[in-house]
C-alpha cells in the first residue's frame, strides 16, 4: 500500500534526490538547468530542486511524498503551488539565488524566459497547480504517481477549486487524464518538444458537464 502524507523537514533530502533523478531527461527542465544528460545535469537539478522545496511552499503550497505504509524510503514526491500563491517575476525573484548557482546568469536568463513562457500559458483563474511530480526509476510502476495524485486531488476537490499541469510526454498525459485533467492547448515557445498544458476543473463543473 502506498501513503502519502506532507514532506517533513526530515524528507527534504529525499525529495531532491527523487525529483533529480525523475527529471533528468525532462525537456522543459533541460532547458532550465544546461548542461549534459548524466551527473553533471543531474547535480544541478539537485541545486534547483534544493532551493525549490527549502524554501519552503507554506501557505502558499504544499510538498507531497509517497512511501510504502511502515516504509521510511521516499517512492516519489510531488510539489503544488495553491491558489492565490505569487506569480511571475515577483513570485521568482526569492529563487535568483538558486538559478545562479546552477549556472550562473546564464541559468538566471534561461529560467527566466522559461517562466515567462510557461506563465503565459496558466489559466487566470486561481487554481491548484502542480509543479512538479517525480517518481524514480526504481518505483515506477507500483502506482506511486497516481497515489500522489489522489491523495492531493482529493483535498483540492473538497476546497472546490480547479488544477492546472504541464506535461511533457503522452504516457503521462494518459495518467493525469484518468484523474480528469483535459489537455488544453501546447505551450509555445520553448525549445525543443512543446509540453500540453492541462485543465481539471472542480468536482462541481466535471458532475455538472457530465
Amino acid at each position: 500500500m502506498i501513503v502519502v502524507t506532507p514532506a517533513a523537514p526530515a524528507d527534504l533530502g529525499a525529495v531532491v534526490d527523487v525529483l533529480a533523478e525523475a527529471f533528468e531527461d525532462d525537456p522543459v527542465l533541460a532547458v532550465v538547468v544546461g548542461g549534459p544528460a548524466g551527473a553533471v545535469r543531474r547535480e544541478r537539478l539537485r541545486h534547483l530542486f534544493d532551493g525549490i522545496v527549502r524554501s519552503g511552499p507554506g501557505a502558499a503550497g504544499t510538498v507531497d511524498v509517497a512511501r510504502r505504509a511502515g516504509a521510511a524510503d521516499v517512492l516519489g514526491a510531488a510539489v503544488w503551488q495553491a491558489p492565490g500563491a505569487g506569480r511571475g517575476l515577483a513570485a521568482e525573484l526569492p529563487h535568483l539565488p538558486v538559478f545562479l548557482r546552477v549556472d550562473g546568469v546564464r541559468g538566471v536568463l534561461r529560467a527566466a524566459r522559461v517562466q515567462h513562457v510557461l506563465e503565459r500559458h496558466r489559466p487566470d483563474r486561481p487554481h491548484w497547480y502542480l509543479q512538479e511530480i517525480g517518481v524514480p526509476v526504481a518505483a515506477r510502476g507500483l502506482g506511486v504517481g497516481a497515489a500522489l495524485l489522489t491523495a492531493r486531488l482529493a483535498a483540492v476537490d473538497a476546497a472546490g477549486a480547479p488544477a492546472y499541469l504541464e506535461s511533457s510526454t503522452p504516457r503521462n498525459r494518459r495518467l493525469y487524464q484518468r484523474h480528469g485533467f483535459v489537455e488544453t492547448a501546447p505551450v509555445q515557445g520553448l525549445a525543443g518538444t512543446a509540453p500540453v498544458g492541462m485543465w481539471r476543473a472542480p468536482a462541481t463543473e466535471r458532475t455538472s458537464a457530465g
